[in-house]
């Protein structure tokens, strides 16, 4: 459950500072409306007879869209005020954060101080690039902006406005003005509010039900800290289909069932990754391979080498291949996704743009395998091929044609185990699984850990590539530890060390503290 504060704010005396000039800034994210909330707050304070001057300073470079509007009002006299065009640390009094790591950037830029500013931000999270391209866990705490926020701020109104919008049929800058609104932070009355709202003339009705909630939420002074308790999952859907494939797939979940519990459900969970991938001849494959670790394993370790199996075999076999990324790409599940995220108005015609280019190592991987490994083996025939489908293609979906080739494409699935590119994830994942049974029988830990390197290789295209040669680096490392009692413990750090960077720098650091071992440990066997 969520911990609340209240703050009295009822009784709160009147701000002497209030009449003169006041400094709010909005920090926002692209597509989360920071300029209609910006419009709202110029309307709102000019029917109260302010003056006001708003700018703008995109920030493209640092997290794709993310923008700092100001505004400066003050009440209109004999003599127009002097606005200045930018924030400046330490002279802001109303800062409103559409994101809790916007919230951070306000915080680290000295715009919020505890002698006067008003913090109002929103609880949820838009990742930022370098948390999206981190290749481990690149999340940034948002515990610790709210602890920095709670000394920061002179006060702190934090509460998840983007899931409070969505279920008001809006958008979170609706819940961001009324939060303002509900503050009372600003010396307007809510109808000032609410006429800017419905001068607008777009969402109207939409709008006010997001604002009401934000206002009624923040005029408490809310402090609302994450739930540390378990999250909802969403129900599994029982499978539908012609009877002799519903009783495959029911012969699969009892050979699943049978699997120890520790490792139980990791396994149905890959055997639906694996049969939703290929067909349920597949899914006997993957069950074949796990049952083949689970005789290896020892009921003692809590069936540990088995969890681990269920889980990396079967993303081992749900490879990102053309044919796949084609099929997730033209799924009915995924275009309603899209329309519920965007949220086109009533009547909208909502356009999907997909940004693709194939390099040519996939497509040869599509080919044959007999064809594609001579293709692969002439340097010739790779950069021709390369030349001619590895450029940038936008491809509408939501247009019939484009849309008819990628479902065509994400169909070949079928042949999928004749190409080239099924067969050599084939062999990788034999070798991978048989390496890691081999350390098995020397070293449990071991073992464990070679299953778990397996998290390095994902995604696509150069995603993948990239992902590859940092398993085959640490894999190499493991070769030269093998033997050691710490053995598990420097295969995890090589793997925590891979994560940790994109450009791999990390990485071949530890490999080289790992290769002095292997030289000092070479040299003492030799004396």
């Amino acid at each position: 459950m969520a911990s609340k504060t209240q703050s009295a704010l009822k009784s709160k005396p009147h701000d002497t500072a209030l009449d003169e000039v006041i400094k709010l800034a909005v920090m926002a994210v692209g597509g989360q409306g920071g300029g209609v909330l910006t419009n709202w707050i110029e309307d709102c304070a000019r029917r109260n007879g302010y003056a006001v001057q708003a700018t703008s300073v995109a920030g493209v470079a640092q997290r794709t869209g993310a923008t700092i509007y100001y505004i400066e009002m003050a009440p209109a006299g004999d003599r127009p005020p002097v606005f200045s065009l930018l924030p400046a640390a330490g002279d802001v009094d109303i800062l409103v954060a559409a994101e809790m790591m916007e919230a951070g950037r306000a915080i680290m830029r000295g715009f919020v101080t505890p002698d006067r500013t008003t913090l109002i931000a929103s609880s949820h999270r838009a990742l930022a690039v370098s948390e999206k391209t981190a290749p481990g866990d690149g999340i940034a705490d948002s515990d610790e902006v709210i602890a920095a926020a709670e000394i920061a701020a002179r006060r702190f109104i934090l509460f998840d406005m983007d899931t409070m919008a969505i279920k008001a049929g809006s958008v979170i800058s609706s819940t961001l003005f009324g939060a303002l609104a509900g503050s009372g932070a600003l010396p307007f009355e809510r109808e000032s509010f609410e006429a800017a709202i419905k001068a607008s003339g777009r969402g109207v009705e939409a709008s006010l039900r997001a604002f009401a909630a934000g206002f009624e939420a923040a005029a408490g002074g809310i402090v609302e800290t994450p739930s540390a308790g378990p999250i909802d999952k969403p129900a599994k859907t029982a499978p539908q289909g012609p009877q002799p494939l519903l009783e495959g797939w029911r012969e699969l979940e009892a050979r699943a069932i049978a699997i120890p519990m520790p490792a139980r459900d990791m396994a149905l969970t890959g055997l639906r990754s694996v049969v939703d991938f290929q067909d349920l001849a597949y899914g006997a494959e993957y069950l074949d391979r796990l049952e083949r670790v689970m005789a290896a394993d020892d009921p003692a370790k809590d069936h540990e080498l088995t969890r681990e199996a269920a889980k990396y075999i079967a993303k081992a076999m749900a490879y990102d291949d053309v044919i796949r990324v084609a099929d997730l790409k033209t799924r009915g599940s995924r275009f309603a996704r899209v329309r519920s995220e965007i949220a086109p108005a009533d009547g909208a015609r909502m356009k999907l743009t997909e940004f693709m280019h194939p390099r040519a190592e996939e497509i040869v991987g599509m080919m044959p395998a007999h064809l594609g490994r001579r293709m692969s083996q002439s340097p010739a025939a790779m950069k021709l091929i390369d030349r001619i489908f590895n450029r940038g293609r936008r491809v509408r979906t939501d247009r019939l044609l484009p849309f008819a080739q990628l479902y065509v494409l994400g169909g070949l699935r079928k042949f999928r185990r004749g190409t080239l590119r099924h067969a050599v994830e084939k062999q990788h994942l034999d070798d991978w699984l048989d390496l890691a049974l081999k350390y098995r029988h020397a070293d449990y830990a071991l073992g464990v850990e070679t299953l778990r390197n397996r998290r390095l290789i994902k995604g696509y295209s150069d995603t993948h590539a990239r992902g590859l040669s940092k398993f085959d680096r640490v894999m190499d490392g493991v070769a030269l530890l093998a033997g050691r009692d710490d053995a598990a413990h420097w295969c995890r750090l090589l793997r925590e060390a891979a994560l940790a960077d994109e450009k791999g720098d990390k990485l071949e650091g530890a490999l080289k503290t790992v290769r002095s071992f292997a030289v000092q440990g070479e040299s003492t066997h030799a004396n």
